[in-house]
């Protein structure tokens, strides 16, 4: 203990003593409620909504909203909130993040703050980290809410569901205990409007995020989903679960709404096989460190003859040096089985820290496109960006945030500079008895192999269940074969086969249980020793054997992930093991670790499959963990200060739009006041009547901001390419951008306006049934991940009918052929353009 926190205190271990006086309130309640009727218990939310109406606070509430969720939680569960899940629920409604390790019961925790929240009658959503979580926490702690009075959505992919509360308590058990197997028993289908509607709704980051593009890509207040009711804000209070998972590690990839524009051209298969016949370190350099590649004058020499081309750059400019270049990282950079799986004649990407698959999500800047010519699969089309947000400034949108998982310290820095949330550890509720052993060393990956199988064999003979995390598909299915060499039954679990993680894990810790994961490793469910079937018998079985023994078979970049790993043994006071081993063949250690090391090992003569325990090499992995951390920090940082310049534009941007789609004939004012076109707006509302003449204009003014917002967001991101030039000649990028930014945002709000007003005297012209028809490319537009698929066959109905050429003139008169002004442009742009005809 340092010198000040001896003088001071832990200010962690104040905060937390001073909830101590909150927590014997709500103790001191339990008899009370306990005494409480079903009927009366329920009807609690009706008084305490009636007490906060006239004037009483979510904290004054507490005690009393906290001891009815513990006394509905025994009734319905059987599970009764410990102290220290009392001390996080109080953590999670002051808006902070708290650390609770793995097997605390983080789940139930989280049913505290939502009911509080849920009262004001705002919405609360909880965010968690893959559809069938959602599922599961929505159905197995919908029966506490539903007790209560609450009612419960759930936002899946391409679904939504309403929790239906006639699920019996043994029903709920065995569902809890069991596989999960009759989860849609009790879900019954809605619209994602009445899933949002819900008191609580559950989802995924992805869910909520993209719905929150979607609807600011509406026409018609009917196809928005989050903003339900006037009174009923948005983003009003999240409860993230795995928050570093949804808030860190994924917070480098933007969500992004797209849609195809264009036939994928054939350069995508040229440039693979020009980068198939080029070798690393004579015609290109790899930086692992930094993730990059650089290509030497052999190599481009050698590209150049491929193509047929004199000079590269001055041939053919940057679009082909950008496309050599990005073939060459999907070559060198980028690994089947471990960043990608290919599926289904397509690309499909793995997160590198959970393992898991992400259907639809597409890498950006024609690097998926290089990757699917790389491995011979369909080359999709280029896509155009119609809107965009990073995970940073999403969640920065709702009123209050919280979080919780069991490794949230290392990341509480981040936490605090950018989301500015506090993080607190709360004390378990039994002692950790779990063994972490020091990591194993061998000079090369063949040798830990072999030496994991033995270890596993022995386990597996005793009967001691192992859980064995791996970086990789591919690592995954190389120790499988090892382990069947050795007659080891066991499963795998990887993203190949995710649909049955649950179950895999659930049962993880049954006698001679052997499991290979991935990173995903279960997050979010608890492995019970003796597995969901076994009884008490069988649990103190496993816990004479030493519990669940899990085994690393390499550190991650991430210590957090490597302790997420480790917390899937020694669950509420449960013996267990842990240990990593370690080769020198492994990425971080090959990168990082002393040149001196390695050459002792093999100056000592020790075999392959023998370990060393050596400090040295184990500082130096946890020391390149941290700068790559630091890295990783940096590149998030850097992405949000780009796109901190954008949020504000975009802030701007989408209250106009709502204050248009949701206004009446006030706003159309406003606008024709702004616009000086006052009196053709009268001439116009007496001729066609007020409500067309509103209606037609509010549609006007949404296309014209669509079409110039899209196109905004082109020249942004091309300009952000251009400005990084210039630290050449010593300026400051983002100060470049931002002052950039703000001239080009203030031309397009002049422009949007000169626009509105020019083709003010065209509304009430007849639209032609084509132009319905285009309309209805606006509104196809519907998420799969990052790539967004939009309605061909409207597009093609379009053209037919009106006959336009690839070559033509496009008819809105901006001299441009129609394939590079009409198709090219946005939706809104080609009804404007028919419609001018």
């Amino acid at each position: 203990m340092s010198f000040l926190s001896r003088i001071l205190g832990d200010h962690h271990n104040k905060y937390l003593k001073s909830l101590a006086p909150i927590v014997a309130e709500i103790n001191a309640l339990e008899p009370k409620f306990q005494a409480l009727s079903d009927d009366e218990l329920k009807a609690l939310a009706v008084s305490f909504k009636d007490r906060l109406n006239q004037g009483a606070t979510l904290d004054e509430l507490l005690p009393e909203a906290y001891a009815a969720v513990r006394e509905a939680s025994h009734r319905t569960l059987g599970q009764r909130h410990y102290d220290v899940q009392l001390l996080g629920g109080i953590i999670l409604h002051q808006g902070k993040v708290t650390e609770m390790r793995t097997g605390e019961g983080k789940t139930l925790v989280c049913t505290l703050p939502a009911y509080l929240n849920a009262l004001s009658g705002k919405g609360v959503h909880v965010i968690t980290v893959n559809d069938y979580l959602a599922r599961r926490d929505a159905v197995w702690m919908g029966q506490i809410y539903a007790a209560l009075g609450l009612s419960v959505g759930v936002v899946n992919h391409e679904s939504s569901f309403f929790y239906d509360a006639k699920q019996t308590k043994e029903d709920a058990e065995r569902d809890v205990e069991g596989s999960f197997r009759v989860f849609y028993e009790y879900l019954k289908s809605c619209t994602r409007r009445e899933a949002y509607l819900a008191d609580i709704t559950y989802g995924t980051n992805n869910e909520f995020g993209f719905d929150y593009l979607r609807d600011n890509l509406a026409h018609n207040p009917s196809q928005v989903v989050q903003i339900v009711l006037p009174e009923r804000p948005r983003h009003h209070f999240a409860i993230v679960d795995e928050v570093d998972s949804i808030l860190i590690d994924e917070a480098r990839t933007p969500l992004i709404i797209s849609a195809p524009v264009a036939e994928s051209e054939s350069l995508y298969a040229t440039f693979a096989k020009v980068a198939e016949r080029l070798s690393i370190e004579t015609d290109y350099t790899v930086d692992e460190k930094t993730k990059s590649i650089s290509l030497t004058e052999a190599g481009i020499d050698k590209a150049e003859k491929a193509l047929g081309l004199d000079n590269i750059y001055t041939d053919k400019g940057i679009k082909y040096v950008h496309h050599l270049e990005t073939a060459v990282r999907a070559k060198a950079l980028f690994q089947r089985d471990r960043h990608y799986v290919v599926k289904d004649n397509g690309i499909m990407i793995v997160d590198e820290f959970t393992g898991r698959l992400q259907p639809g999500r597409r890498w950006s800047e024609g690097l998926h496109q290089a990757i699917e010519a790389k491995e011979g699969v369909t080359v999709q089309e280029e896509s155009r960006t119609f809107a965009s947000i990073t995970f940073q400034n999403y969640f920065k949108l709702y009123e209050k945030l919280s979080g919780m998982t069991g490794t949230a310290m290392t990341s509480a820095e981040e936490f605090l500079r950018v989301y500015g949330l506090d993080t607190v550890a709360v004390p378990t509720h039994r002692p950790n008895q779990r063994q972490d052993l020091n990591d194993l060393i061998f000079q090369s990956e063949a040798g830990k192999l072999k030496a994991i199988s033995r270890q596993v064999k022995e386990l597996y003979t005793k009967g001691q269940p192992v859980l064995i995390g791996t970086v990789s598909i591919e690592k995954n299915e190389m120790l499988s074969a090892y382990l069947q060499k050795e007659g080891v039954p066991h499963r795998l679990l990887n993203a190949k086969n995710n649909e049955e993680e649950g179950a895999i894990i659930a049962d993880a810790g049954k006698k001679s249980s052997v499991v290979i994961a991935t990173n995903m490793a279960g997050r979010g469910v608890d492995i019970k020793l003796g597995g969901t079937e076994g009884g008490p018998e069988d649990k103190e079985e496993i816990k004479a054997l030493g519990g669940l023994y899990v085994l690393g078979t390499e550190r991650h970049e991430a210590r957090r992930i490597d302790n997420q790993l480790r917390g899937r043994s020694g669950r509420q006071g449960d013996p267990g093991v842990t240990q990593f081993y370690i080769s020198l063949d492994d990425d971080l250690a090959r990168i990082f670790a002393p040149e001196k090391i390695k050459k002792m090992m093999n100056r000592l003569g020790i075999p392959e499959d023998e370990a060393i325990e050596n400090r040295m090499v184990s500082k130096a992995i946890e020391s390149s963990q941290t700068k790559i951390e630091g890295l990783n920090f940096d590149l998030r940082k850097h992405l949000l200060d780009y796109d901190n310049v954008l949020n504000h534009q975009r802030m701007s941007i989408y209250s106009r739009r709502n204050a248009i789609l949701f206004g009446g004939k006030e706003v159309v004012d406003q606008i024709l006041t702004e616009i000086n076109a006052v009196e053709i707006g009268r001439a116009k509302g007496q001729e066609l009547g007020e409500e067309i003449f509103v209606t037609e204009f509010k549609r006007l003014a949404l296309q014209v901001i669509d079409m110039y917002w899209v196109e905004h967001l082109e020249a942004m991101e091309y300009m952000r390419g251009s400005v990084s030039l210039r630290a050449y000649g010593q300026r400051d990028p983002l100060i470049e951008y931002r002052r950039e930014g703000l001239a080009m945002f203030q031309d397009l709000e002049i422009k949007i306006n000169e626009d509105i007003a020019k083709l003010l005297p065209n509304i009430g012209a007849q639209f032609r049934e084509e132009v319905v028809q285009m309309r209805t490319v606006h509104e196809s537009v519907t998420q799969i991940g990052q790539a967004q698929k939009v309605n061909d066959s409207a597009i093609n109905q379009v053209k037919a009918a009106v006959k336009i050429g690839r070559n033509d003139p496009c008819p809105c008169g901006s001299g441009k052929k129609w394939k590079k002004c009409g198709e090219l442009n946005t939706k809104e742009h080609q009804m404007l353009s028919t419609s001018s005809r």
